[in-house]
């Protein structure tokens, strides 16, 4: 078996949510070292509470090049964080999440890395380590899920596709996009030499070039572009985690019908956070459910 590593990136707008799933973890999960979180510069002070000897709390800065700069708040022209260079077009905390997981996962010392956003919460029981350390590598996909109109995941597989130096994607074509997603680490670094081949640049610069893109169809991609790299992953049709995409807001009991529907070995829920969902109702319906499990 492999020793797992959980990652999470945060910010200070989702700092309740952060919270509700720190408390989940540690109500429900085993198997893993450490549980790397990686925020924003001046979000340290607010997240430094969450430190522990399996939490540690990590400035983005750590994991960015040094050629790319954070805007300092009173710079902003809106809420919205900017990192600029001299080197690329601006990126936006978006895109600076999806470089710090690469990095993240890249200067772990485990060689298998769960990543986690923090709008996700466990609840029920689960042995993280023997899902994600196994000697296959699970490798989460939705078949033929992506269109070729699809807005946003036609371009980011396109983007893709240039980066790794791969033929373009035939659509309808397969989804990697999840929750609680499981990389390998030595995959992960021969995605980045890969990119860096492809396109002469470091990994880093020619995301940034790119800009519209997604981390998880990046690892998806150049893992289902490689026989070799195939056969060493395990394919999951399931995820670990339903989801709540919608911007509806859910109140509690339709959070427990979630929860009550979920099979097996699904084990999280997302709800994404612009659908306005209370964190109280979710923390209600997940105290309920954690009670019902320990019965």
């Amino acid at each position: 078996m492999h020793s797992v590593a959980l990652l999470t990136p945060s910010h200070a707008k989702d700092l309740e949510r952060f919270a509700l799933l720190c408390d989940s973890i540690d109500a429900c999960l085993t198997g893993y070292t450490r549980h790397y979180v990686i925020v924003n510069d001046d979000d340290m002070a607010l997240f430094a509470k969450y430190n522990s000897d399996r939490r540690i709390v990590i400035p983005v800065a750590r994991y960015l090049p040094k050629w790319l700069w954070a805007v300092p708040r009173p710079l902003l022209r809106s809420r919205r964080r900017v990192w600029v260079s001299l080197l690329s077009k601006p990126v936006h905390g978006w895109h600076v999440q999806q470089i710090a997981k690469i990095a993240g996962v890249l200067a772990a010392p485990e060689p298998r890395v769960c990543i986690i956003d923090s709008d996700n919460f466990f609840f029920r029981k689960f042995d993280i380590g023997r899902y994600a350390g196994a000697e296959k590598s699970p490798l989460y996909v939705d078949r033929r899920a992506i269109r070729a109109e699809a807005p946003f995941h036609s371009l980011w597989l396109r983007n893709c596709d240039a980066m790794l130096g791969l033929p373009e994607t035939s659509f309808p074509a397969d989804d990697f996009v999840g929750n609680v997603l499981v990389w390998d680490k030595a995959t992960v670094r021969a995605m980045t030499e890969q990119i860096r081949s492809a396109t002469g640049k470091s990994w880093a610069l020619a995301m940034c070039r790119k800009r519209p893109f997604s981390e998880y169809l990046l690892y998806g991609r150049f893992v289902a572009g490689s026989p070799a790299r195939l056969a060493a992953h395990q394919l999951v049709e399931r995820s670990l985690a339903l989801a709540h995409w919608d911007e509806a807001q859910l109140d509690k009991s339709s959070i427990e019908a979630m929860m009550h529907a979920a099979a097996p070995e699904q084990v999280a829920l997302c709800i994404q956070s612009y659908s306005g969902t209370s964190i109280r109702d979710i923390r209600g319906a997940l105290s309920a459910a954690l009670e019902r499990e320990a019965a």
